[in-house]
């Protein structure tokens, strides 16, 4: 039994198939499956249950998965001691974050990223799922919204802002509301993430106002939201760093621009502080300069 073994099994096990394992460590099904059968020779017992869609693990198995994969830690953290020493980032970072986050900020941060340390590669799962980055073997994630409570280690890399824009067509044609209870008079194009309980709360200084909302358009994501508001079909609550790109010529207005949403935290999620390696520190330390702060 050798720590190339246990990667393999492990590997089969996290990605629930032969054929995905053998993609993520570049090898052939064919061989996984010799190493598994050697393995469960080796010691005796069954540690896959295989049919012809799936795979699941016996008793046995789910024993040896954390063993292995405790094993497989710390191997790595040692690595990781080493690379610490060395101090330069190299080596695959696997990070994972939300579709829309990683569209609108997370890749421009990865270009940086792969600019700046020529020893590094990047292997990134765009999803909205909530990924169990310990188990799936991921380096870090980057979650948008309030965190829930974990064993995980997170750092703040800024915070998403927001504000109400229309299309100056919507604004010519219907115009420009003067306060919040004026929305109400206006066709409204809803962005599900930023519409808890069907309203929009606004603040300015210490006040405070409550939209509720009949909206013309409902949306889940805010990129469908900004395109719909560039159509002139209303006027919508989005991130600024969705309605006003960076380097892109503005194509929406700000209305109401004393007024705005509360601000939506965004953390780098990772399995402890104590062993960050040179790359996954490095890839944080830039997304939070990159962040800079609310945008």
């Amino acid at each position: 039994m050798d720590l190339s073994s246990l990667q393999a099994f492990v590997k089969v096990v996290q990605t629930g198939s032969f054929t995905r394992a053998a993609d993520a460590l570049q090898t052939h099904k064919a061989r996984l499956s010799r190493v598994v059968s050697e393995l469960e020779r080796e010691l005796g017992v069954r540690l896959l249950e295989r049919s012809t869609r799936s795979l699941s693990l016996t008793e046995a198995g789910r024993e040896f998965f954390e063993r292995a994969h405790a094993i497989l830690g710390s191997v790595d953290e040692a690595r990781q001691a080493m690379q610490r020493i060395r101090g330069e980032p190299q080596g695959t970072l696997r990070l994972t974050c939300g579709v829309e986050f990683g569209l609108v900020a997370v890749g421009g941060w990865i270009a940086e990223y792969l600019a700046t340390y020529p020893q590094v590669q990047v292997e990134a799962d765009y999803t909205n799922r909530v990924v169990d980055i310990v188990h799936e073997g991921f380096d870090l994630a980057v979650r948008v919204g309030p965190l829930a409570d974990s064993s995980l280690a997170a750092r703040r890399l800024g915070a998403l802002d927001y504000g109400l824009y229309a299309s100056a067509a919507y604004l010519r044609r219907q115009g420009r509301p003067d306060s919040p209870a004026e929305l109400v008079q206006h066709a409204q194009v809803v962005y599900a993430g930023a519409a808890p309980q069907g309203q929009w709360m606004l603040t300015r200084g210490d006040d405070s106002h409550r939209v509720k909302l009949q909206p013309r358009l409902r949306v889940n994501t805010s990129l469908a939201a900004r395109e719909a508001l560039q159509r002139g079909l209303g006027i919508g609550l989005l991130p600024r760093r969705v309605a006003e790109p960076d380097g892109q010529r503005a194509l929406l207005q700000r209305v109401l621009p004393d007024w705005a949403a509360p601000e939506v935290p965004v953390h780098a999620v990772f399995a402890s502080a104590r062993y960050l390696t040179p790359k996954v520190r490095a890839f944080i330390d830039l997304a939070a300069q990159q962040f800079g702060g609310p945008v």
